[in-house]
């Protein structure tokens, strides 16, 4: 609010501009309207309240993938957003790098299409783990086989799954992958120009490292963009409780390998008797033919069954349950 003058201070003004003390061409216009540059090739149509919106909703997909992705690669994933910003489409594309990793997913029914660029030590990192190796990236980058981008749309699948849920307090979505390139020339979804809302994830997977990066052209969020405001998201986001995330972690645990043993019976035998054991040798349990057996999950008794077999192998028929509470 601009000062306000006191009567007094007005005629000394007046004083001064009768007697020529004062020109009127020297009085500064305080009022003067500061012209602010517009940049015509970076249109600001992604305000900081935008992109804040666009960070707490990744924030939970990145909190779905730290309790998913484990299930499949058998490692530790931990996923933090980094940050988030605006720039052009020809910015980010011509930062990609070849080979690259990019996930073209349509985001019905949202216009258009989103990319998600995986770092591709990440890439190899999953891959390896999913054939059985230990999750190390490969000294040096090369192109990606046909059969390892199989591999990859799997997990691109399950990551991109989990965007529903994320973007559920702002449109119900069913996203879907379109393609994988590995070519960033091949992913020209948009115009070099337009508008695009970057998201920066860190992915941590068993100790490798590696960036996500997630590029929403402005068309795509065009129809939703006034929803994508704190305000409009914690007035319609749910109440949720500490079972919130229950059908999660169901599926996790369901998808959770874990040991199963039957016990035939136990015996005590000496060294000695150990060390000659010989081919035909018999060694008497503690259990007849005709009584149940033991079937142990990990170290713990959970079920009580006979002996038989099945298709020429091995096998128990369960008998018995045995509760908690027994």
């Amino acid at each position: 609010m601009a000062d306000v003058l006191s009567q007094n201070e007005i005629d000394n003004l007046l004083k001064q501009l009768s007697s020529g003390e004062l020109d009127v061409d020297d009085i500064e216009d305080s009022k003067s309207v500061k012209v602010k540059e517009y940049d015509f090739s970076r249109p600001a149509k992604f305000s900081k309240e935008h992109l804040r919106t666009l960070e707490i909703i990744f924030e939970h997909f990145g909190r779905l993938i730290s309790s998913n992705l484990p299930a499949y690669l058998r490692k530790n994933v931990q996923v933090e957003v980094m940050n988030s910003e605006a720039v052009t489409y020809s910015e980010f594309s011509n930062a990609l790098s070849n080979p690259v990793l990019l996930g073209v997913v349509n985001m019905y029914p949202l216009t258009g299409n989103i990319v998600i660029e995986i770092a591709t030590n990440l890439g190899y990192t999953m891959i390896d783990r999913l054939l059985g190796g230990v999750g190390e990236p490969l000294d040096k980058s090369r192109d990606f086989s046909e059969i390892e981008l199989s591999i990859l749309e799997r997990i691109f699948n399950i990551i991109i799954d989990l965007l529903r849920e994320p973007w559920a307090n702002v449109v119900e979505i069913a996203p879907h992958l379109e393609r994988i390139e590995t070519n960033s020339q091949f992913a020209q979804i948009i115009s070099p120009s337009e508008m695009i809302a970057i998201v920066t994830i860190n992915v941590n997977i068993g100790g490798v490292e590696g960036l996500m990066n997630v590029c929403l052209p402005y068309i795509t969020l065009e129809d939703v963009m006034d929803k994508l405001n704190t305000k409009y998201w914690f007035s319609t986001m749910q109440d949720r409780d500490e079972t919130s995330y229950s059908d999660v972690i169901e599926t996790a645990i369901n998808k959770a390998l874990i040991p199963v043993s039957a016990e035939l019976g136990r015996s005590t035998i000496t060294v000695w008797d150990f060390m000659n054991l010989q081919l035909g040798d018999v060694i008497k349990l503690n259990k007849g033919i005709e009584e149940e057996m033991d079937v142990y999950v990990g170290n713990i008794v959970k079920f009580k069954s006979l002996p038989g077999s099945i298709n020429d192998n091995y096998a128990v028929k369960i008998t018995e349950i045995i509760r908690e509470e027994e």
